[in-house]
């Protein structure tokens, strides 16, 4: 047998330390004071330079662009000085540890806890069945689509992308929010609230939100010190049992028809509904229409997914909210007629329009979605449909599915039963 080998060590100039500032308010490890002792420049926030021992005459560069405190550090690198850059909680999370490997900076990473982490411990939840995303430097829609779609969703926040946005987008959505203000300083404040509530409201940056599933029926202003816990209201649901809040499901989709509960076969069927499912390209961070949603057998698939569900159905009595419970996943459902009750929704990313006229296509086209899926059986309205979506501006691809299914005859023999055919266009902005 061979012995392992050893790692090398670090060769040439040293490492830029990148130290986490704890969000619990700990006092910073030996490790960290001996970074900070040795350093011969010190990157970071105001808030962050200010709570820390700078030895005196070590260069200091506040944060504010973060290209021109990168271009800094690599010439410090270059120059064989020792850098230490300063940062909240967990740097390799969503953090700056990306943007300086990306510059080609080697780093010596020295984490805190984070404030996600944090957030969680203040409000005395688990959080192993949670998702973080973030809105800080990035379109809040997808975050935002996480929260409609997850049932426990931690946000990073920045300013015009936080609570009071987080919480007015969330409004059709049963959900309670807990806002994080200020954590680890004498100022923290966690904030268990209504959507409504955190969308009239102003809130300290920096803050992390926490989404979870159900209604806040006791909601309020609950501040927790540190160490102190805000009252939860509930736990943030089970863990799925491979571990992944919004991978794949694990009995796959394209499901037979028995999966769901549906009043006289009216049901996308499994072959249809596989390529209908696969042209709407469903993932976390999207929000899909499913219009015209009878047993809600498309938009479930969607959101078992990880996209974010509204399912726009007439009849009231239709099972898409059971079929929804039966699969575990969040769909929101909207009953009544097509294309008045469109007019208050968000706007899609996406929609499968399974029912209505051209009256309830052109409501869906002129909300602009990146893809539009339609099912027709009758071949008399594939022209129409064709020319309205490309007068709005989309490429229209189209098929027609016909499948045979085996079935059994006496006497042990099989034999194929053709269901009826169905034509599946997608209109796709360019």
């Amino acid at each position: 047998m061979t012995r392992p080998e050893p790692l090398p060590g670090p060769t040439g100039p040293p490492p830029v330390v990148v130290l986490g500032m704890d969000a619990a308010g700990r006092p910073l490890p030996p490790p960290a004071l001996a970074a900070l002792a040795g350093a011969g420049l010190i990157v970071g926030a105001a808030r962050h330079l200010a709570a820390v021992p700078v030895p005196a005459g070590v260069d200091t560069v506040t944060l504010g662009a973060l290209a021109p405190a990168v271009a800094r550090l690599a010439a410090a690198h270059a120059a064989g000085v020792p850098a230490v850059v300063l940062a909240s909680g967990d740097p390799g999370l969503f953090g700056v540890v990306r943007r300086l490997r990306a510059a080609a900076l080697p780093v010596r990473v020295l984490p805190a806890v984070s404030s996600v982490a944090a957030a969680f411990a203040r409000a005395g939840l688990d959080w192993d069945g949670a998702v973080v995303v973030t809105a800080h430097g990035r379109e809040l829609g997808p975050a935002l689509n996480a929260c409609r779609a997850l049932p426990a969703v931690a946000v990073l926040t920045a300013p015009d992308a936080g609570a009071a946005e987080i919480g007015a987008g969330l409004a059709g959505w049963s959900r309670r929010l807990l806002v994080a203000e200020h954590l680890g300083t004498p100022a923290e404040r966690v904030t268990r609230v209504t959507p409504e509530q955190a969308a009239g409201r102003r809130w300290a940056d920096p803050h992390v939100l926490l989404s979870l599933a159900g209604a806040a029926d006791d909601a309020g202003a609950t501040p927790a010190g540190p160490g102190g816990a805000a009252g939860s209201g509930g736990g943030v649901g089970p863990v799925r049992r491979d571990n992944q809040p919004a991978a794949a499901p694990a009995a796959g989709w394209a499901l037979p028809e028995s999966a769901y509960r549906h009043r006289d076969s009216m049901i996308t069927k499994a072959e249809v509904r596989a390529l209908a499912v696969a042209r709407l390209r469903p993932r976390l961070g999207r929000l899909v229409w499913d219009v015209g949603a009878g047993s809600g057998s498309v938009g479930i698939e969607c959101a078992l997914l990880g996209a974010a569900v509204i399912a726009v159905e007439k009849d009231p009595a239709a099972p898409v909210a059971d079929n929804a419970a039966r699969h575990g996943v969040d769909v929101r459902v909207v009953t009544g007629d097509a294309p008045a009750v469109l007019a208050g929704l968000p706007d899609p990313d996406a929609v499968f329009v399974g029912g209505g006229g051209t009256d309830v296509l052109t409501a869906v086209a002129d909300r602009s979605p990146d893809r539009v899926v339609v099912t027709l059986a009758a071949l008399d309205r594939v022209a129409p449909a064709v020319h309205l979506l490309r007068a709005a501006g989309y490429t229209v691809t189209g098929s027609q599915l016909a499948a045979a299914r085996l079935a059994d005859l006496p006497g042990g023999s099989v034999r194929l039963a053709a269901t009826n055919p169905v034509v599946v266009l997608t209109g796709e902005r360019p």
